[in-house]
């Protein structure tokens, strides 16, 4: 087997594939009050566009329980995915799926792998596009994920180390914002005492936009958790949900873009003022942070009694 110094970068992140107890009512909350359409909705399985050329970027699958079951970043080429393929075991990484073609939603060409901690992650390519339907109201996309770890050095490695991303800032030895493009993060990890999703972020188009979100959240009912308020690192608006699933969705807007050239990682303290500029939301409630703990998760396959 030839050795690949460097496969070609991790480019984007696409979309996150849950799992929830009830597919139905998660699948409602994310159409109906949170703004995204959906495009496929099977007997296990239902996928959520925004408005942005992503095919989806939410997956809801049945669990027993609310868990990752994969995340998937694109990469440019057929050949990137096959560079990745030998890449990762000379890095002592498991691999679930060979690179095959997806037989899933959007279809493309792909493998999947687990990192340190039992996630899946995807890698794919040739992706169908779908059309641009932005109206300004819309989330774009999925922006980021934050991911609980029970070892914030370890997974910053991996994530830096073998798959190529670049640590854009710190929140002191709590968080770690990582990046795979000019985006301030695509992946962030919390120190937590186990793996698992913390939130999901879903751009905005806008600031007015990012509002609009809130006043149709609030039609429908649906308080924050915590915000609408300014974040320090990454400069993003934000506001957070509970779905009724339990998990925590961001609507997030204006997050900072990096000049690679000139960018310096920093560590910013812990304190109310820099975690929300514009001191508007306040320190996130015990009740923000018990959801955001979420319910440990080995990944998928390594549940308790998992075949």
């Amino acid at each position: 087997m030839d050795t690949v110094l460097s496969p070609g970068p991790i480019r984007a992140l696409r979309r996150i594939a849950l799992r929830v107890p009830d597919v139905a009512a998660a699948g409602d909350f994310y159409r109906e009050v949170w703004g995204l359409t959906e495009i496929e909705n099977g007997t296990d399985v239902v996928c959520l566009r925004a408005a942005g050329p992503e095919h989806h970027v939410l997956q809801l699958r049945p669990g027993a329980q609310n868990a990752i079951d994969h995340v998937a970043f694109a990469v440019g080429s057929r050949r990137d995915v096959d560079d990745w393929t030998r890449y990762l075991p000379e890095r002592k990484v498991e691999l679930v799926d060979e690179p095959a073609r997806l037989e899933g939603p959007g279809g493309g060409y792909g493998l999947r792998f687990r990192d340190p901690e039992g996630r899946v992650i995807e890698l794919s390519t040739d992706v169908a596009a779908v059309p641009d339907k932005r109206d300004g109201n819309a989330p774009l996309g999925l922006t980021h994920v934050v991911l609980n770890t029970a070892d914030i050095d370890a997974a910053s490695g991996f994530y830096t180390d073998v798959l190529g991303f670049r640590v854009s800032d710190w929140s002191e030895h709590q968080m770690v914002f990582l990046r795979c493009n000019a985006y301030h993060h695509s992946v962030a990890f919390n120190q937590g005492e186990w793996s698992s999703i913390n939130h999901m972020a879903y751009e905005m188009p806008s600031l007015d936009a990012f509002m609009r979100g809130l006043g149709r959240l609030r039609v429908h009912g649906v308080a924050p958790l915590w915000g609408p308020g300014r974040h320090g690192p990454g400069n993003n608006t934000f506001a957070y949900v509970a779905d009724n699933s339990g998990l925590v969705a961001e609507y997030t807007s204006e997050v900072e873009r990096v000049d690679e050239s000139t960018w310096v990682p920093r560590v910013w303290p812990r304190v109310p003022e820099l975690s929300d500029l514009w001191g508007t939301a306040g320190p996130p409630s015990p009740e923000t942070r018990r959801h955001m703990a979420g319910i440990a998760d080995p990944g998928p396959g390594r549940e308790a009694g998992a075949q």
